[in-house]
């Protein structure tokens, strides 16, 4: 039994993008298949699909339950996902690349330093000049 589930879930993890489309694909994920036995033994188990996605998508996600269980019968088989159930999960959030900041001249360089040669504390002295550096970037753009 465990592993027939495991080879499923694969199966639509393989499948993914066919199942539930490309802008889908990217925002939620097939999280596990939970199988409920049957009361008469010639019964087949049936099955639950658990999609993780977040509170938004799985919101837009209900209104497809029946495509998506449509989408995934007509590529495995009619009965083998019998229902689908949504968990939220924090949403996927696209890694910016870092901004590219523009160095200082000497001379904003010197003008900074100047500012700061009566603080004693280096530590301090430190912090206010990577601030001081962000400031002055910042003003640049």
């Amino acid at each position: 039994m465990f592993e027939r589930k495991y080879i499923a879930l694969g199966r639509i993890v393989t499948h993914w993008k066919e199942i539930v489309g490309a802008d889908f694909a990217e925002r939620a994920s097939p999280a596990k298949i939970q199988y409920i036995k049957p009361k008469q033994p010639k019964e087949h188990p049936k099955a639950t699909l658990e999609i993780g996605a977040s509170s938004a998508d799985c919101a837009v996600m209900v209104y497809q339950k029946d495509v998506i269980l449509q989408r995934i019968n007509q590529l495995f088989g009619d009965g083998w996902i019998h229902d689908i159930k949504f968990l939220h999960v924090e949403p996927k959030r696209a890694i910016k690349p870092p901004k590219r900041t523009k160095t200082l001249t000497e001379n904003e360089k010197n003008h900074l330093s100047q500012m700061l040669e009566s603080v004693d504390d280096p530590e301090l002295k430190d912090r206010l000049s990577r601030l001081g550096q962000s400031i002055m970037q910042e003003t640049k753009k």
